[in-house]
């Protein structure tokens, strides 16, 4: 079971994750994390914090000569702007933030509980999903993020590739739009207000069966869809066609099913094809080899120079809310989040299906697997079968 949990405030000594069931013989790739954690900073419509902090990993344990061990591995991110204890606390909850419900069910002050909430505790989730993409390349899976739309201008993909996505100042896959989403939030900036938006990750190379249809919380969409939603200021998740599902007939949302006979020994889908993928590469909370597609909606940053109504937490007298150093805009920064956290899930359910506490065992596990599957096909129809169907 792979698995980890973070620790750590936004202006406190650190960041930490414990990532716990990663398989011993990998060998890290530092530079793939640190790329990430970087990615995470960037983007049109960042704050001040992301030029005061440089998130480098330091890994603590887990590892042996730059290769997984297959104890706990611990990521540690050091906070350059540390200063939670001469921080001062807000007279204001603001709208939108955990502010006044966590103050409150915890029996705390705001300060306590805003610094934890922070989105700034998704540097080390990011980490943690780097690590985990380090693990999905070495079998072939792929993942990969990018932005759909944001203030309301949508970013229709033109083009599928890493280059023409870190060439655009807000991570599109269109550049023909990219000046009007900076002008969109140059001109929320200049109103003293915040953009939201709408990312994209897709997986490739995912095998069939990851997930499973038995139990609903081992279905790969549920976890998918528990994952990315637990990213602050995400407040909508899809896989496939999504919401516009509910809109069309069935004929138009099903995915017709077709074999190709001159490919019937692929690893993926074991000569299965698709014409369409309106199901996002999950089918009964199983993946059935073709691309998982998921997408998050990420609202505005609640956090807005021109304040909001709020009430004095002392006097219960109206006064603004209270303000933090905020972004315009993180759209692009949570295209690099959801994909990251995509990635760790992917990793998470493929330990689940093929068992292993080694990469070895774990190469070994999907190369029998796979070929007890091609048996059963070829087997499909004959007595072995005949109970079953």
């Amino acid at each position: 079971m792979l698995r980890y949990l973070t620790a750590g405030e936004s202006h406190g000594p650190a960041l930490t994750a414990i990532v716990d069931g990663y398989p011993s013989g990998v060998t890290l790739d530092l530079a793939l994390i640190n790329s990430e954690l970087k990615r995470r900073q960037g983007g049109y419509g960042r704050g001040k914090r992301q030029t005061l902090e440089t998130d480098v990993v330091i890994i603590d344990s887990g590892t042996w000569h730059g290769v997984t061990t297959g104890g706990p591995i611990t990521l540690r991110l050091v906070n350059n702007d540390a200063k939670l204890e001469r921080l001062s606390e807000p007279a204001s909850p603001r709208g939108g933030h955990v502010d006044l419900a966590g103050s409150l069910a915890n029996q705390t002050g705001i300060r306590q509980v805003l610094e934890r909430a922070s989105a700034r505790e998704t540097a080390i989730r990011v980490a943690a999903g780097a690590l985990a993409k380090v693990l999905l390349r070495v079998v072939g899976i792929e993942v990969f993020g990018y932005v759909l739309e944001v203030g309301g201008v949508v970013a229709t993909p033109v083009a599928h590739d890493a280059a023409t996505r870190d060439a655009s100042p807000v991570y599109t896959l269109n550049p023909g739009v990219d000046a009007a989403i900076t002008a969109a939030i140059d001109a929320a900036k200049e109103a003293g207000d915040t953009l939201g938006g709408v990312v994209e990750t897709i997986v490739t190379g995912c095998p069939l069966g990851l997930g499973s249809h038995a139990q609903w919380d081992r279905k790969l969409d549920a976890r998918l869809a528990y994952a990315v939603m637990s990213i602050q200021a995400i407040k909508g998740v899809e896989v496939g066609l999504g919401f516009e599902a509910a809109r069309r007939p069935g004929s138009r949302v099903m995915d017709p099913i077709a074999y190709d006979a001159a490919h019937p020994d692929d690893d993926r889908r074991f000569g299965f094809r698709r014409p369409t993928n309106h199901a996002g590469g999950i089918e009964g909370g199983t993946s059935n080899g073709e691309t998982i597609v998921v997408r998050a909606a990420k609202k505005p940053i609640s956090t807005l120079a021109a304040r909001g109504p709020s009430v004095n937490m002392a006097t219960k007298t109206p006064q603004p809310a209270s303000y933090e150093r905020s972004d315009v805009c993180a759209v692009p920064a949570a295209s690099v989040i959801v994909e990251n956290v995509v990635a760790f899930e992917i990793a998470a359910a493929l330990l689940d299906r093929y068992v292993a506490t080694s990469l070895d065992a774990l190469r070994a596990s999907i190369a029998t697997q796979h070929e007890i599957t091609r048996e059963h096909l070829k087997a499909w129809g004959s007595g072995a079968n005949q109970a079953a169907t």
